[in-house]
């Protein structure tokens, strides 16, 4: 039950007709409003009210809904239900992978923590369980851990399919693109496995004593992801950018694109590399170059340094 508000007497008789109850004892619906027994009951609700004791309620296991119910209208909408359902089957042992996922994600748009969280915590205080009709089990750790193993193969087909409904729902175009890089840290000990992507490198949080991985992601100006990738901690910034622009430009075409990005990202090559195949770009001046540039503008008079071409390496 959720307060909205102060309503008038019709729209709280409208709001009371609304309301019933299944009476066990006639085997048949009823109309019922609940009053507090230290008031007297509205005249156009005697017939059907039932006056309670406050002050005895008590609370069972109260869960959030309105959270949970929204998200699965927008996960409906984003037509997730048709893409996911028809990939995530369920296990030999019964488990919904696609309710699984559902779960998953609705815990990350809500309220994001660890999945260790979701087990021990959130699911039991959502109603997930209730508008998915499921039980406690669907939220087991090992679950929950191995459903995102799943998902890695149709990582590209979801990416393509996200593209087609940003442009049906939003009108979503992709001539201006923001790429950025960012990195977590993982508090365990190496050495690992050839193939693991936990090493060490450059640590954006100031943790250089723990192994990372490097993510790197495209998005458009209004934060529609397009594409993502999570590499080894030691790569460099510099090395990132070749095989994102063939990946961006073998689904939405070599369209005259401007690319957003950070200074360290992408090298003197890599900028020509682009002007050549066309390519536009806003990307910060190194803080050297500015130095440099500063230094011979101070030497001339104001008005030859504002005639100067400046220094931005953006085309």
């Amino acid at each position: 039950m959720l307060y909205l508000g102060e309503i008038n007497d019709s729209q709280r008789e409208a709001w009371l007709k609304s309301i019933e109850a299944f009476d066990e004892s006639h085997q048949e619906q009823r109309r019922l409003a609940l009053f507090p027994s230290d008031r007297q009951v509205p005249d156009h609700a005697r017939e059907f009210a039932v006056q309670v004791r406050l002050s005895q309620f008590r609370l069972h296991r109260p869960r959030q809904w309105g959270a949970c119910w929204a998200f699965c209208r927008l996960w409906e909408q984003l037509k997730l239900d048709e893409f996911w359902g028809a990939r995530l089957r369920d296990s030999r042992e019964g488990t919904s992978w696609y309710h699984v996922l559902m779960v998953l994600t609705a815990y990350r748009l809500i309220d994001p923590g660890s999945e260790w969280r979701l087990h021990r915590e959130w699911y039991a205080r959502s109603a997930m369980g209730d508008l998915l009709g499921e039980d406690d089990a669907l939220a087991a750790k090992d679950s929950l851990y191995r459903c995102q193993d799943k998902l890695l193969e149709h990582k590209e087909e979801l990416f393509g399919f996200l593209k087609q409904r940003w442009q049906d729902l939003f009108g979503a175009k992709f001539e201006v693109l923001l790429y950025d890089l960012t990195s977590t840290y993982f508090e365990s000990d190496p050495p690992f496995g050839e193939s693991d992507k936990r090493r060490y490198g450059y640590s954006r949080d100031h943790r250089p004593d723990c192994v990372q991985v490097v993510i790197a992601l495209i998005v458009t100006p209004e934060g529609l992801p397009l594409t993502y990738e999570v590499m080894a901690g030691n790569t460099a910034d510099s090395t990132t950018l070749p095989a994102f622009l063939e990946r961006i430009e073998a689904r939405y075409g070599k369209a005259q694109r401007v690319w957003v990005m950070d200074r360290g990202i992408p090298t003197e090559a890599h900028l020509a590399e682009m002007r050549r195949r066309g390519a536009y770009y806003l990307v910060g001046t190194p803080k050297g170059r500015l130095n440099r540039l500063e230094q011979d503008l101070a030497t001339r008079p104001w008005e030859q340094a504002r005639s100067l071409p400046t220094a931005c390496t953006s085309r």
